[in-house]
């Protein structure tokens, strides 16, 4: 049999399990392509079972681009997990640094409102204390506490709203929405 008439018997078969094992037409001619160069190197004239072994080399070709592609895709996958990490790092950085101007400006907010809305709000934010709480410290009603809480919150808002629509320009130049 010449080399010619090997491949014409066995090309199909190699094609087709290969093709069903990477499920890919493209991996499946180059893995195809691949077993019979290998068979040519070899000396298959004195091989007894030759499509036997020919099925091995194309099944052993399969599983060494399986694992390539699992390689592959892992190595693309670790990738893709450290850029997504360094974005993470960096919309962090950036999120605190916007944070910080943030807290500074709504700190100075803070301190522009009365002072009876000041501690209500320091009270029950930054103490973490409920309305009957802050109403005992304060020796004033609930009702009161929570009114205070309310247009104090609404003022801030609205000042935070007017910023937003206008745009603010943080210490360093850089514009903050």
């Amino acid at each position: 049999m010449t080399e010619h008439e090997l491949f014409n018997t066995y090309n199909k078969e190699v094609y087709r399990t290969c093709l069903y094992m990477l499920k890919n037409s493209q991996d499946a001619e180059d893995a195809c392509h691949d077993v019979f160069v290998t068979v040519f190197r070899q000396d298959w004239s004195k091989v007894q079972h030759l499509r036997a072994w020919i099925m091995r080399i194309a099944m052993n070709q399969c599983l060494n681009v399986i694992k390539r592609n699992k390689t592959k895709t892992r190595k693309q996958e670790q990738l893709q997990v450290l850029h997504d990490q360094e974005a993470l790092f960096k919309r962090s950085v950036d999120s605190i640094a916007i944070a910080r101007a943030s807290f500074a400006e709504m700190e100075e907010m803070l301190h522009k409102l009365p002072d009876k809305q000041i501690s209500v709000l320091t009270l029950r934010y930054i103490g973490d204390l409920s309305v009957p709480e802050i109403a005992q410290i304060l020796n004033i009603p609930e009702g009161t506490v929570r009114s205070r809480i309310h247009k104090a919150l609404k003022i801030l808002r609205r000042k935070l709203e007017h910023q937003n629509t206008f745009g603010v320009r943080g210490e360093n130049g850089f514009e903050l929405h």
